[in-house]
């Protein structure tokens, strides 16, 4: 009983510090963007799952990070417009926030059983345990939930860095973060038998791969491999999400699209852009488009069983037509937002004003002339591989469709450094535009070459180069990080 009390102190410790590290590394992605204070919280990381309480120290640690990170949530209240009382409001919001964190935690949980087991200490453990986290994220990208990880955690703060998405996308990215944090805890933990000679030894790799990481970032092209360029006209609305369905806010809707392709025909554009959701069911324009026109919107479709559904898509209109005729439906839909599972048997759209949407076809690629586009609708931006797959099979550029509000700055920010590695992946100029921002053009090395005001009614006329090398990452995806995974594998079986 007594060594019991003796140690309830010291594991509350080590599970408060685990939370506190956890915090922090919430704190340092975008937009904060503070990459050597991730490392040392990764560091903290790899000594906890080191230490006598693994598992609920790297639950604490995740748990943390996401209730942090993922913040934003909160600004969902108030709910009232969507027929959540008042009083529940808060409550509710506060609810996904923790659901989504304790989630967290328990992947978290998972991965730091799997260190205990395989003992973090040995380098071909750390190996194998940051790719398996690396290529865990990419796949935790294709479901219903939106992360941000340690693969878009690099971006504004850390580019160089970022540039190895080139080679193995956001996999890559998160793997080496957790393998700088690695190397961090190995030289805090050797510092008496390295002495002066730790700063140099820990400085040096660090500082070689970033070089190299600059390298790969000034590899890509940045002009177009002919004379082919978009001239595109971008229109943030910035019209409340709550007001959109009102009778002034669709007149106005009106009128910025009708001043916006007349702008394009002055500024001789010939293409013009509006968000996701920006247009109404099936809709039909009050009179022919004088240019080609991609807006957000949604269409009834038929489901491959005959049955009519409703469909969250970028609508295109041609030049003269005042109906779309082709269309690229959203796939990852927003979980208990617009989609909400056993519809059939649970009398609820959802928390949002445009619940019971389906999901689309998978692809992201968009035929059309004079190029193809892949595109990215609200969090779908998350999902890497998809964009690389409509890369490869033939985009020239990218194009991230998104809502945003009434979310606050710091998801645009992270939606933002989630776009810029997009197009150091695929090596394509991408074009962001979002009711509330960010709406802009980002380059393939990405960096941020035009950008709207937030929040604010705007437009803006964008010169978009059609690119179509491809980078390892768009050739291959996560293929060479399954097979260094296998060989990371096969040489901690010959250590042990």
């Amino acid at each position: 009983m007594t060594s019991r009390v003796e140690l309830l102190p010291g594991a509350a410790r080590v599970l408060a510090l685990a939370a506190l590290g956890g915090a922090l590394a919430g704190w340092t992605l975008p937009p904060a963007g503070v990459v050597p204070l991730l490392w040392l919280a990764l560091a903290q990381l790899w000594a906890l799952v080191a230490g006598p309480l693994p598992v609920r120290a790297a639950a604490c640690w995740g748990a943390a990070a996401v209730l942090v990170s993922h913040r934003w949530l909160l600004a969902l209240h108030p709910l009232d417009w969507i027929g959540v009382p008042l009083a529940l409001s808060l409550p509710l919001c506060w609810l996904l926030l923790l659901l989504l964190s304790a989630l967290g935690g328990g992947l978290l949980a998972i991965w730091g059983w799997w260190a205990a087991r395989l003992g973090p200490s040995r380098p071909s453990s750390a190996v194998l345990l940051a790719l398996g986290w690396g290529l865990g994220e990419v796949g935790l990208a294709r479901g219903p939930l939106f992360w941000i990880g340690l693969g878009g955690s690099a971006l504004p703060g850390d580019p160089p860095l970022a540039g190895f998405a080139l080679l193995g996308g956001a996999a890559l990215v998160a793997a080496l973060q957790l393998l700088i944090g690695w190397w961090i805890w190995w030289g805090f933990r050797e510092r008496r038998r390295l002495g002066l000679q730790l700063l140099p030894l820990l400085l040096l790799p660090v500082l070689l791969l970033h070089g190299a990481g600059l390298g790969l970032l000034h590899s890509g092209d940045q002009a177009a491999d002919g004379a082919v360029q978009e001239r595109v006209l971008v229109l943030q609305p910035a019209i409340a999400t709550r007001e959109k369905a009102q009778w002034a806010s669709r007149q106005r809707l009106q009128r910025q699209l009708r001043a916006g392709l007349e702008e394009a025909q002055l500024r001789g554009s010939n293409l013009v852009v509006l968000p996701e959701g920006a247009l109404e069911l099936d809709p039909v324009l009050p009179e022919p488009a004088a240019v080609e026109l991609l807006s957000g919107g949604f269409r009834t479709a038929v489901s491959p069983a005959g049955v009519p559904e409703q469909r969250s898509a970028l609508l295109r209109f041609p030049v003269g037509s005042r109906v779309p005729e082709g269309a690229i439906d959203k796939h990852r839909v927003v979980l208990l937002g617009e989609w909400v599972p056993f519809q059939g048997l649970v009398r609820w759209s959802g928390l949002s004003a445009v619940g019971g949407v389906e999901p689309g076809p998978p692809s992201r690629l968009f035929p059309r002339v004079p190029a193809a586009i892949g595109v990215a609708i609200c969090y779908e931006i998350a999902d890497g591989h998809a964009l690389s797959v409509a890369t490869r099979d033939g985009a020239g550029w990218l194009l991230a469709s998104a809502n945003l509000d009434p979310y606050p700055l710091v998801l645009q920010r992270q939606f933002e450094a989630l776009a810029q590695l997009r197009a150091i992946e695929s090596n394509r100029w991408l074009v962001s535009v979002a009711n509330t921002g960010p709406s802009g053009l980002i380059s393939p090395r990405g960096w941020i070459a035009q950008r709207l005001s937030p929040s604010l009614p705007a437009t803006d006329l964008l010169s978009v180069p059609v690119l179509s090398a491809l980078t390892p990452y768009a050739r291959w995806g996560e293929l060479p990080l399954l097979v260094l995974a296998l060989l990371a594998a096969c040489w901690r079986r010959r250590v042990v």
